[in-house]
Formats: C-alpha cells, structure tokens, sequence
C-alpha cells in the first residue's frame, strides 16, 4: 500500500512537471494569439552567414538560431566583462570558473567549449573581424586578448555550421569591432569594485574629409583578486583607420595586448568549507602577449553584389608558471605517512625507511613553466550576391601557422603557506618541447533560394583540407618530423517557413569538423603516456572529430500598440564520431584517443517582451550531454569507467536566466537578472567511485554522489543620466551572497583544512577529495561612463 502510494505521488509529480513544462512553452504560443488580431509591423535584422560577413540577410531566413547582441545591449546588460554578459545574456551559454580569473572563463555552449584551459576539448570557433582567433596550438581562446571597449557586436551561431571552418562543433561565435565611420564620437568608462578591482574603458571615432575614418579602442584592467595570491591585469588596445571611396571600403587595424593574470584553481572541500577565498598551492600565472594586423577591403560590384577581402599577420607569447606538490614526493607520503615541519620542510616518521636527514633533503614541490610562441598568417576572400530569390554566397580561405613550445620543471619546497619556492641550487630542467607548422585552405559555397512563397531552403557545403608537421623533443631526444594530412567535405541543408506573418518554423542538418592539435598528437600513444595533457610523447595518427548536428524549432516576433518581443524555441542533437578524449593507460597516466561518439542534446527558449517602459527577458536551456560508448578515462587522480550514457562532467542539466528592466524615468533605469543553474557530474566521479575499484570488488567503499550543487544567484543593476552626455551606474552581483560552486573534480588532498599533511598513525595516505572551483562572492560596481 505505501509502495502505491508513493508511485502515485511520484506519478502526480512527473504529471505536474509536464503541465509546468507545456504551459512555459505555451506562454509564447498564447501571446501571440491574443496579438494575432493586432497589426503585425515586420522588422528585417541582418546578419552574417559566414566569419566573412559579405552583405549579410535577413535573421528570419536562416535555417538555424543565431543570437545577436550589439555594443548597445552588452553595456545595458551590465556584467565586468564579455563572458558574465554571455553567461547572464545568451541561451544555453554557461560559465565554468575553474581558473579563478575573469579573464580565464571557461565558457560552454551546449556542452561545447571555447577555453583558455590548454588540453581542453574545444568545440567552438571564434573570429574577431573575420580573423580565427582560436590559437593553433590546442584551440585554446584567450578571452583577455579580446579588445572588449571596441567590440560592436556579436553573433552567437549554433551547431556544426561548415561555413564556420574548423572547431565548429557546438557553434560559433563572430564578434565585430567599431570604426569610424559607423561609430563616430567617444565614450570613456571608468568602474570599481568593492573587490579591488579597476577597470577603465575608452572608446574613440572619427569621420574625416574624403571618407577618411579611424578609431581607438582600449581596455586596462587591474584587479587585487577576491581569492588569496590572485591579483591580475591586462591591457589591450585597437586602432583602426579606413577610407570609404566610392565603391570601395578599406580598413586597417592593429590589435595589441598584454596580461598577467592570476587563476589558482580549484579548492577540496575541507579548505573550501574553512575559506573560499583561499588557494590550494601558488603561484599559478599566465601572461599573454598578442599583436596582430588585419585588412579588410570591400568593393561592391552592383546593388546586390560585394566582394570582400581580409588578410592578417598575428603573433602571440603565452608564458605560464604553476607551483605543484612534487609527484614523488606524494608517493613518498603514501608509503612513509611523511608530514612537514613548521618550516615547510618535509619530515618522516622513524619507521619510514629514509633517514630524518634524508625526508629533509627531499623536494616537496616542482615549479612547473611553459613557453609557447605562436604565428600565424592567412587571407580570405569572400562574394556575395543576390539575384530576385536567389542568394549565393561563396569563399575562399588560407592559414598558416608556426608553433613553438617548451615545458620546464625546477625542483622545490612548499611553504607553510602552500607556496611553491624553486631550489635555486637546482637548474631549471626541460621536459618536452615540440615546434610544428600547419597549413589549412578551405572553400565554401552557400546557396538560398525561394521554393514558394514564404518557403525559403539554404544549401552549403566547405571543403577543407590541412596538413599539420611538428617536431618533439622529450627525454628520449628529439624525434623524427611526423607529417599529418586532413581533409572533409562538410554539407549542410536548412529550410525555413514563414507559418504566420510573425511565426517561422526552421529545420537544418549540418557537418562541421575538428582536426587533432599538437597537444593532442604529441600525447597519443598508450606506451608512452603522459601524467598530464602538457607532456608530450610520440605522435601515433589521430582522427578528425566529425560533428553532425540536426535542428528544428519555431521563432517569431510579436508586436502591438502596447507591447513587442520575441521569442525561439528550438530542439538541437549533436553527435560526435571519433571524438578526442583523454583515455586510460596500464599506469597511472593517459593519452589522447578517438572516442568512438558522444552526444549532446536539448532544448533551448528565449522569450523577450517590452511593454512600455518594462522589459523581460527569458531564456532556458535543457541539455543532455553523454559519452556514448563504453570506455575508460583518465581524470589525472583516476580511471573512470563509463557506460554509454554516462553524463559528462561540469555540464548542467537545467540553465535558467531572467531579467527585467524598468524605466523609472528618462533618466532613470533598474534591473534585477536571477540566474538558476542545477547541479553538474564532478570530473573523476563520472561512474559514481571515488577510488579505483579492482574487478573482484564491488566499490561499495568507494561509493559517494559528489555531484556539484545547483544555484540560483540575483544580480541588481541601476543607472543613472544626470546629465546629457554623463551617466552613473551600478550594480550588485550574488546579492544575498550565496556559496555555488561551477565546477568539480576528484583529486588526493595533500592538504586537509590547509595544513601541510601530517603523519598518521597508521598511514599517511592522501586521501581523494572533491575539488571545486568557488563562485564569487557579493560583488558591489560603481562607474561613471560620458559620452562625447
């Protein structure tokens, strides 16, 4: 009778969450009802089909999603930068915090990621002004590099579109920069934060006699660090100048930055539970250096047709220092239960088999330094033309790209403090380096055409083809030069239907690709495996990934003497073949391997109204993303078995943004954003273990959930114009400042509740422990932007 009872409960349940899942996708359905009798005024925005943007088309005529957001909408959404902006504003975009650093985001869509992290599987493409700025070596995207105070624009394009080019698995995201000639006039901005940090913005342009234009945009960012050891800035500058003549736009910019950035990563729980703000070991230190030219000409040759060229030389510098616990020294603890003295010395207990003398002498921690130069070169040329329902759109594209690498390792000592000093008796000693070249050329076409009236159907399609040569040095010398070749042919097939004046249904298929990087290759062979994904080894082939994504949804705006909006609702499926994941090796290492497919799918809405003076916005995501095929992984504490099915770590399932504006007065605005996202699978704890179970055992021990908790986190915004041209601003973030996590992952802890692990005594084994990567606290923004 109870058993009943409880099904009938757990019945209702499920019943009540479809009839609040149907009626939230109703709301859109049953607005426009009402607004179907009111006079609908269409409204055209444009947009590119390709990094190349050409004459762009109509939003409505695409057979797939595409979130836009101008200058305009990025600043009155608030956020300290372009990923919080993301992660508040667009569906289906998440944040992982696991470097601790604003400017190191690792930001997902729909399960795919565009990250700083170097060994990161990405799966995102990203351009500024048509320039791929994902870099060749491991994809990686520097977001402090990005010119934030000259960004006009961003298009956020879903699923593996080919026209996108490489690494376009889960989407692509194209941000464009202001000029002259479209921005003209100057906005400075200067911000604080109750956290210690300092930002300040300028943005400047200038319309000449002649068609002569040209712009400045900058960014300098200083930052005290609301963690321990984690203080940071960077700098970044654009300049560009132009001439428009006739027919003919030409464009040149010269893009320069510079950072030293802080992210000391992730916490156990027990130090996590004593303080947020701390650290577990540091330092942990990025600096990036870019400079980078680019030209872009365009000469239209009729009304409806344009040709469009862009070329660019760009150089990079990423240099990294991380202070570790040395790995022998961790398997000195777990066979002696050896501990530290106040001095941060190590110590030994007497049965250990090492003398006293000998426990003191041995190093407790490793600096571990990379050095990575980076070119690269390319040109594109694009034309697009539009012929009564005809649309063509084609291209052509050539990259190249130089690599230089180098890990170094200095033995050391870890401070009481948890900070990581090198011996300076001892050298600084090379473990791997690799230099390589790659060359990459494409071509595409796009066609659109009118099947009937309101019936539009898209075809594409890009070849491409690389080829990828490097160079390993390791402790086996230097290896042979391995040459690799890739090429694919990827389509796509998309058609629209406008149902209703203000109602369009969509549908698409489409394949993008990834080629394996360097950091991959040079860490793929399971007789020679790698501790982490920096260390490099012999080059055995690799697969491409291939992406295919399929998509269908509706959209449609709705507008009437009172109120106007918008809204998407869209049903996505990607599924990767031969994806590259980090496997299991006999020891206690990995390689990188094809993983015969995962998947990601969901569900993605937004919904926006104005009405009057008060606005809302919606959006909600619904993602599945799993392995889909048996397999072990390598997390770097433990191997994980999983099961087709298996959920992949740091993902939610369930995302959910709200906000709202309210116009007091002209001169007055509020704001309130209430971000909810549920819980995500910690990194190592994928199978459900915390330990590595033997196959006679049933891991009942080793049984825990670690699941990384959901959130729900208010943000308030107000602004401020006293005066024509001056406006005051400011914002609160996690106002009832709450503790979240956004990431987690299971690793030993040499240090319980931050001290220096002391002898047991019966063991002195590091025990696992979950990692996770802290929220920020409450967060107070005051600034005064002026316009001129």
């Amino acid at each position: 009778m109870a058993h009943s009872t409880g099904s009938a409960a757990s019945a209702a349940a499920v019943a009540r969450r479809r009839i609040s899942f149907l009626s939230f996708l109703s709301l859109p359905c049953a607005a426009f009802a009402e607004e179907a009798r009111a006079p609908f005024i269409p409204r055209v925005e444009v947009v590119g089909v390709a990094p190349v943007y050409g004459l762009g088309i109509d939003r409505e005529l695409l057979p797939y999603p595409v979130q836009v957001a101008s200058d305009k909408t990025i600043r009155k959404a608030g956020g300290e930068n372009l990923a919080e902006f993301m992660a508040n504003n667009l569906g289906g975009v998440n944040v992982n915090e696991i470097s601790g650093s604003p400017f190191q985001s690792d930001i997902t869509f729909r399960g795919f990621r565009a990250s700083p992290v170097l060994g990161s599987s990405q799966g995102i493409s990203v351009y500024l002004d048509g320039v791929r700025v994902n870099e060749p070596f491991g994809d990686v995207v520097n977001w402090d590099m990005v010119p934030e105070a000259a960004i006009a624009d961003l298009t956020l394009v879903t699923g593996a579109n080919p026209l996108y080019g490489l690494n376009t698995l889960g989407g692509a995201l194209a941000f464009r920069t202001k000029s002259g000639l479209t921005d003209p006039g100057g906005e400075a901005e200067f911000s604080l934060t109750s956290q210690g940090r300092r930002r300040a913005d300028i943005a400047w342009g200038r319309q000449g006699p002649g068609g002569w234009h040209s712009f400045v945009g900058a960014t300098l960012f200083d930052d005290e660090g609301w963690r321990q050891h984690s203080a940071g800035r960077l700098g970044n500058v654009l300049l560009k100048v132009g001439r428009s003549a006739g027919a003919t736009d030409w464009s040149a910019s010269l893009l320069g930055g510079r950072s030293r950035v802080l992210g000391n990563g992730l916490l156990p729980d027990l130090l996590y539970r004593d303080d947020r703000r701390a650290v577990y070991t540091y330092p942990d230190t990025t600096r990036n250096r870019l400079l980078q030219g680019t030209l872009n000409i365009t000469h239209r040759l009729a009304r409806d047709s344009e040709l469009r060229a862009v070329a660019y030389v760009r150089h990079s510098r990423r240099d990294t220092v991380n202070g570790d616990v040395n790995e022998d020294y961790g398997d000195y603890v777990e066979d002696c239960g050896a501990g530290f003295a106040a001095d941060g010395a190590p110590r030994a207990p007497a049965s250990c088999e090492l003398t006293r003398e000998q426990g003191a002498a041995l190093h407790t921690g490793v600096l571990n330094t990379t050095s990575t130069r980076q070119n690269g070169r390319g040109a594109s040329l694009a034309f697009s033309t539009q012929t009564g329902t005809l649309r063509l759109d084609a291209g052509v594209s050539l990259d190249r790209s130089s690599v230089g690498y180098a890990q170094f390792e200095q033995e050391g000592f870890v401070t009481a403090t948890r900070e990581v000093l090198g011996d300076p008796l001892e050298e600084r000693e090379p473990t791997s380096a690799v230099s390589g070249k790659s060359r990459t050329a494409g071509v595409y076409l796009s066609a659109g055409m009118q099947l009937a009236p309101g019936t539009q159907l898209t075809a594409s399609a890009r070849y491409g083809r690389t080829r990828v040569e490097n160079t390993l040095s390791n402790e086996r010398g230097t290896q042979p030069t391995e040459r690799f070749s890739y090429s694919r042919l990827n389509p796509s097939l998309g058609i629209t239907h406008v149902f209703r004046p203000h109602i369009t249904l969509f549908a698409n298929v489409a394949q993008g690709n990834r080629v394996p990087t360097v950091i991959e290759l040079g860490c793929a062979d399971p007789d020679n495996p790698c501790r982490l994904p920096v260390g490099l080894q012999s080059d055995p082939y690799l697969k491409q990934v291939i992406a295919r994504t399929i998509e269908a949804g509706a959209r449609g705006r709705f507008q009437d003497d009172a109120a106007s909006g918008s809204y998407s609702l869209s049903l996505h499926r990607t599924v990767n073949r031969d994806d590259i994941l980090f496997l299991s090796a006999p020891s206690r290492q990995g390689y990188f391997s094809n993983f015969e497919r995962t998947r990601h799918q969901g569900l993605d809405a937004l919904l926006s109204r104005q009405s009057g003076r008060l606005g809302i916005r919606l959006a909600y995501s619904y993602l599945q993303a799993v392995y889909d095929a048996d397999g072990e992984l390598f997390t770097g504490a433990r191997h994980v078995r999983i099961r087709r099915g298996t959920a992949m770590a740091g993902l939610p399932r369930h995302s959910a943004r709200l906000s709202l504006d309210w116009q007091l007065r002209p001169e007055l605005s509020i704001g309130a954003d209430l971000h909810a996202v549920s819980s995500l699978v910690t990194q190592g704890n994928e199978d459900g273990l915390t330990e590595d179970a033997d196959d006679d055992d049933d891991a009942a021990g080793q049984r825990a959930n670690w699941r990384v908790h959901g959130y729900m986190l208010l943000g308030l915004r107000a602004s401020y114009r006293p005066a024509d041209k001056w406006e005051v601003f400011a914002r609160v973030s996690n106002v009832f400042n709450r503790r979240y996590e956004t990431f987690g992952a299971v690793a030993p802890d040499l240090f319980p509740h931050g001290r220096l692990l002391a002898p047991h005594e019966e063991e002195g084994e590091a025990e696992q422990a979950r990692f996770v990567a802290p929220g920020a606290p409450r967060s107070i923004v005051a600034g005064l932007r002026y316009r001129f």
